[in-house]
């Protein structure tokens, strides 16, 4: 008899940088689920995304291909259904699929090869978020960040970020224990998570978790008139350049962050409970991982939109069958994830399906599975609000090269200088390694049509999206489907064979 390939459960946070986890070393953020599993399982210490965004890192995740390669450019760009996902492949291998929370889909396609999405999303699935790169200097003010997440931070009752996210809980671990009940194939379940996403609120027992005095500032600090050029227009659309917070502010928007920090990691906890409880955990894999970072006043920044360390970096770990114990430096990204997903699918010699699309990444599961380096790369793009031109990253050994039409290039020996107070761009005596970078960038990305391009697709989501408001509204936010009567006990079923159902472990007599 085949054996059955690996279950798959991926755990995605939003806006977590790895930075603030103990798992990464952090020494007051308390995330003790995160921990185990990197004691467990492999440790990936230079994981980025590929695109400091929630919808575009999203988008690329899902089909292991780049941003501008799908036209994944922002929060407002459709997500095409006719690129092919991993949901998709693992479909054809066998595999039930399952979505519970967030991933920020925008169309009409809300689905995305998933068998099932148990819940709905938490931000709008139109083309409302949608940036003009024609007038890229001014606020939206409707849908841009700025600074009141950070002078507002503190505790609540209840939030939307709570509500959401317990909601997401509760269907993940629904669906886990039907899963457990119905043995017949291996699932796939990803389980998205808003928190700690801003706004800073916290719920009072996790804010209880740190004392005030403990909840360390930021570590760089940069004057405004110093910044590079893309930080100077970021720090100006979040007003971060014109709006003062005070060191209390900063304090408590960090203590939030890390009080949910701890909160998403109870989530983690409560899935690998689950799958303990039920007997899943020995033959199933899980990834825990993150859209993007967050700067958390490091630089004088805050969120993401740039590829610092503290943004463009996510956590990945990988535990479960066949996956080796330790940590790997050689970079990798999101867009690996897709690779990575089949060959688990595989491990037990399951046939690949064609991919219906090229993809950008590679499998990470020889690193997991051994811990040996492959010394790959990781590329980021980011075409969205706050800039007028394609911004492209290259993680590459120890150096990270960023460029962008309209400002200087930057290039950091992270190795050195890990804080990225240097750049070498400049420096003779790293000349030919930045001459390098910007030939392969001039080679790979042709810039004039990439911000053609986006602009066009801009226009094109502005003149759908105003034509929306007017006439009779039409709304492409989910509604997952729930039919009461099918749940719990109904007339028409086996009250026993319920119970039988719904009881696990199963009672054995």
């Amino acid at each position: 008899m085949a054996k059955t390939p690996p279950n798959i459960v991926l755990i995605m946070a939003d806006q977590l940088a790895p930075q603030f986890t103990g798992a990464y070393g952090h020494p007051v953020v308390k995330t003790p689920h995160i921990d185990a599993l990197a004691r467990r399982g492999m440790r990936f210490d230079a994981a980025y995304c590929n695109a400091p965004l929630c919808a575009p890192s999203r988008f690329s995740f899902m089909s292991g291909q780049l941003v501008t390669r799908i036209a994944a450019y922002d929060n407002g760009s459709e997500f095409p259904s006719s690129v092919p996902t991993f949901a998709h492949y693992l479909r054809q291998m066998g595999y039930r699929t399952c979505l519970s929370g967030k991933m920020h889909f925008v169309g009409p396609d809300q689905l995305h090869g998933f068998d099932e999405r148990i819940t709905t999303d938490v931000y709008p699935s139109d083309f409302a978020w949608t940036p003009d790169w024609e007038l890229a200097d001014e606020r939206i003010d409707k849908w841009y960040h700025n600074m009141d997440s950070v002078r507002e931070a503190g505790v609540a009752a209840s939030t939307f970020q709570i509500e959401y996210d317990e909601e997401v809980a509760f269907f993940a671990r629904r669906k886990l224990v039907e899963y457990a009940g119905n043995e017949t194939a291996p699932f796939c379940m990803v389980a998205s998570f808003i928190h700690p996403h801003d706004p800073y609120v916290a719920r009072p027992e996790w804010w209880g978790l740190y004392d005030e005095a403990e909840i360390d500032m930021p570590k760089t600090a940069i004057p405004l008139d110093q910044q590079d050029g893309f930080s100077r227009r970021l720090m100006d659309g979040i007003e971060a350049s014109t709006v003062e917070v005070s060191d209390a502010e900063i304090r408590n928007a960090r203590h939030a962050y890390y009080a949910n920090t701890s909160y998403f990691d109870s989530k983690v906890g409560l899935i690998t409970r689950t799958l303990e409880e039920n007997g899943q955990l020995d033959n199933t894999i899980i990834i825990v991982t993150a859209d993007h970072g967050d700067m958390l006043g490091e630089r004088g920044l805050w969120y993401k939109m740039n590829f610092f360390e503290h943004s463009g970096r996510v956590p990945l770990i990988m535990a479960g069958p066949g996956v080796a114990g330790g940590a790997v430096s050689s970079p990798c990204s999101l867009v690996d994830i897709l690779p990575t997903m089949v060959d688990i699918a595989a491990s037990t010699g399951a046939a690949k399906p064609a991919l219906g699309q090229p993809i950008d990444g590679r499998s990470l599961l020889p690193m997991a599975s051994t811990g040996d380096e492959d010394h790959g790369d990781a590329i980021g793009e980011y075409c969205a609000e706050m800039t007028a031109d394609p911004v492209i990253m290259i993680r590459r050994g120890r150096f990270k090269y960023i460029h962008c039409d309209s400002d200087a290039p930057l290039l950091y020996d992270l190795e050195a200088d890990p804080d990225e107070m240097v750049n070498l761009a400049g420096s003779a005596g790293h000349a030919d390694i930045a001459a390098a970078f910007a030939a392969e960038i001039a080679d790979g990305w042709p810039m004039a049509s990439i911000k053609a391009d986006v602009i066009a697709k801009q226009k094109q989501r502005q003149a759908i999206y105003s034509a929306m408001q007017s006439g009779v509204r039409a709304d492409w936010d989910y509604s997952p489907p729930r039919d009461a009567s099918e749940e719990y006990v109904r007339n028409h079923m086996d009250w026993t064979e319920a119970a039988a159902r719904t009881r696990v472990p199963p009672y054995k007599g």
